[in-house]
């Protein structure tokens, strides 16, 4: 039944409300006039558009969440075996391919166990055999499987672990920040993180032809957001099982347990004489992932018209502030690199996608034209020297001779909200140092809840001194 325009109490009617409501939200985030920076990137934004790669595969528009997405690139890859323990925000990924799997859509071998160190061992036993194998998980999941970790990277096994990113307790908490993978970044795995659901299911097609490549064999987790990217449905664009098949190829390995003809074993005893060896490979494997992981990407587009490398550039062509990002919060720090623009100001993003290999010399050349530079984690280290992202890239910065101001920020841990409003006001902080000569303050709380501010007025660039947010690290109000 159709509803009429009611006014409500005033003589307004509910949209008049809802508009003024938006006005009084936005009142200073209306740009007084378009800069020309802006009209000249839209022009350039159509061009880009139009020399996009269309890519050969069919594509079909869908809206899906991203557990849904990457459950389809699982049946569309149609892996051999796959052992799993349900845990939130994963508990979704083992459902679904167990129904592909009853309803005789693919014919994986699914394995229930009774825990996710379980999951994990019995996915190293069937890639050692020479199946290509998966398993997913989250947070406390991952944590159980620590053991089995350097097992897989150190056998030098192709599997893949689809990781929704969950906080590692305590507090219990079931939302997302990074703590569960950045806690398993030195383990030996490769590390790829979705900003979307399209992203997250492009990602896990890609990622066998990464780890079976035979200069890397390692194995690689597939990560993307807890309940953000995995339970919120976005428009996304799929491609036809059949281009995914032929893009992925079959696996055959060149040595594997089950080859009666060149008997081996996996996992042996290594003693001081051997293992520093194994850690060199391992090492070699990682660096060669880099090339292979461009190479792939590149492959890609050509089917899917999506283009992917480690990293996403986003307006850093001339750049005096940028910020430094990963996964899902990436997309509210591109709003916010948008309004700024209209405004005159030259603040870009980079959102960092592969963290394993860590591509520092080529973060650091993406960033030498830079002013100051805020980087931040969505993962606490407790390190003194700031975060997992923060104190590497600060590092590969270094190590290339920049000197350039760099802010650590920690924001969203256990799944507190990151805005635009916030992303805004950290491009307003590091932007300040370089304007007032400020000395940066490391390791700030982006959002950090302050028993001592009571208000939280709104503020623009145009001069205002206050801070949006408070940003301090020890509690302090920042005035």
């Amino acid at each position: 039944m159709a509803v009429k325009n009611q006014n409500v109490k005033g003589g307004s009617s509910a949209k008049d409300i809802a508009l003024s409501a938006m006005d009084a939200v936005n009142q200073n985030q209306n740009p007084s006039v378009e800069s020309p920076y802006d009209a000249e990137y839209s022009e350039q934004k159509k061009k880009d558009n139009a020399a996009k790669i269309k890519g050969t595969a069919s594509k079909l528009r869908d809206r899906m969440s991203g557990n849904e997405a990457v459950a389809l690139a699982i049946k569309q890859v149609n892996p051999d075996v796959m052992p799993a323990f349900p845990i939130t925000p994963s508990t979704e990924l083992p459902q679904m391919v167990s129904t592909y799997i009853s309803n005789g859509e693919i014919d994986t071998e699914f394995i229930p166990v009774e825990s996710e160190h379980s999951s994990m061992s019995a996915a190293i036993g069937a890639s050692a055999a020479g199946a290509r194998a998966l398993t997913a998980t989250s947070s406390a999941g991952l944590a159980f499987m620590w053991e089995e970790l350097y097992i897989a990277a150190s056998d030098r096994l192709p599997l893949v672990l689809c990781l929704v990113n969950r906080t590692l307790t305590g507090p219990l908490n079931i939302n997302c920040d990074h703590s569960d993978s950045m806690g398993a970044r030195d383990s030996g795995w490769l590390q790829v993180y979705a900003e979307t659901n399209e992203e997250a299911y492009d990602n896990f097609i890609m990622a066998y032809r990464v780890t079976e490549h035979p200069d890397v064999m390692l194995p690689m987790m597939v990560c993307y957001d807890g309940f953000i990217t995995s339970h919120a449905v976005m428009n996304i664009e799929t491609i036809d099982t059949e281009s995914v098949r032929k893009f992925v190829g079959e696996y055959n390995p060149d040595n594997f347990l089950l080859n009666k003809d060149m008997p081996m074993a996996a996992g042996p005893y290594a003693n001081s004489p051997f293992y520093m060896e194994t850690k060199f490979s391992q090492r070699a494997g990682m660096k060669n992932a880099k090339k292979v992981i461009l190479d792939v990407c590149a492959e890609y587009e050509k089917v899917s018209g999506r283009k992917y490398g480690l990293f996403e550039e986003y307006r850093m062509e001339d750049a005096k502030y940028a910020i430094v990002i990963m996964g899902s919060a990436a997309g509210q720090t591109k709003d916010a690199v948008d309004k700024l623009r209209e405004y005159g100001i030259h603040v870009g993003m980079i959102k960092v996608r592969v963290f394993r290999p860590f591509p520092g010399e080529e973060l650091a050349e993406a960033l030498k034209k830079c002013q100051s530079v805020a980087i931040l984690d969505r993962a606490e280290s407790f390190s003194g020297m700031g975060g997992p992202l923060g104190s590497e890239l600060k590092a590969a910065m270094y190590d290339a001779g920049l000197d350039i101001p760099v802010v650590n920020y920690f924001y969203g841990l256990g799944g507190r909200d990151y805005t635009v409003t916030e992303a805004r006001d950290v491009f307003k902080d590091i932007r300040e140092i370089v304007r007032r000569g400020k000395e940066p303050e490391q390791f700030k709380y982006v959002g950090l809840r302050d028993r001592d501010a009571s208000d939280h007025d709104i503020f623009d660039f145009k001069g205002a001194d206050k801070m949006d947010i408070r940003l301090s690290g020890d509690g302090k109000k920042i005035v």
